[in-house]
């Protein structure tokens, strides 16, 4: 867990460092990156950020987590004014997608670098990942009320294959230099994929041919 650090403007300290890691992080990449760089954008000495962060490690889990919370909040207050859990999964999508321009550094960090990080695959618990995943889960388990996906549909399988397409197609526009994804454009097919994927009447092709 990362330090609170010391009073006075102790909060706006933490944010700026926090935004100033994601800004080094994804430009040069976690391994490659010293925090005496992360301090100068941040306007603070390099010693500051052990009063904060443990170290590099300890910075960006807080990173992921504490951003990864505000992801949630957000997307929470989204859907909530959506409606019915299929107008709701399409929100979901979408602002999934619209991340990748409006969170452009955040996303990289998070979809390269911390994939890299020894620390946080092995014993990091992901709190606030499994919380939106949560949110997915919300969504399926109205629309399975609500009679618009199958009765049957197992919702902790559901939820994983929405993220995992969602973040599969997230690391291809981060890691491709052509940017061959537009993100409106996947958003909508990939809502497209899983609303009809989802729904009751879904048949197999052939099956009442």
């Amino acid at each position: 867990m990362a330090r609170r650090g010391p009073r006075g403007g102790g909060a706006v300290k933490r944010e700026r460092i926090l935004r100033a890691a994601i800004r080094i992080f994804s430009q040069k990449g976690y391994f490659n990156s010293k925090v005496s760089e992360i301090a100068r954008p941040a306007g603070v000495a390099d010693g500051t950020i052990y009063l904060y962060f443990k170290n590099k490690d300890d910075l960006l889990i807080s990173l992921f987590e504490e951003k990864m919370g505000e992801v949630v909040a957000d997307v929470r207050a989204r859907v909530a004014d959506g409606g019915g859990a299929l107008p709701r999964l399409r929100i979901f999508i979408r602002n999934h997608m619209d991340l990748l321009t409006r969170e452009a550094g955040l996303i990289e960090v998070i979809q390269v670098e911390l994939r890299q990080s020894n620390k946080f695959m092995k014993e990091y618990v992901p709190v606030k990942f499994l919380e939106y995943l949560d949110v997915i889960s919300g969504i399926l388990e109205d629309g399975k009320r609500e009679g618009v996906f199958r009765s049957d549909l197992n919702v902790t399988l559901a939820r994983r294959a929405i993220f995992g397409a969602l973040d599969e197609i997230s690391l291809a526009y981060v890691l491709s230099r052509k940017r061959k994804y537009d993100p409106a454009a996947a958003a909508e097919e990939v809502y497209r994929i899983f609303a009809e994927g989802l729904a009751p009447h879904a048949t197999k092709k052939g099956e009442d041919e």
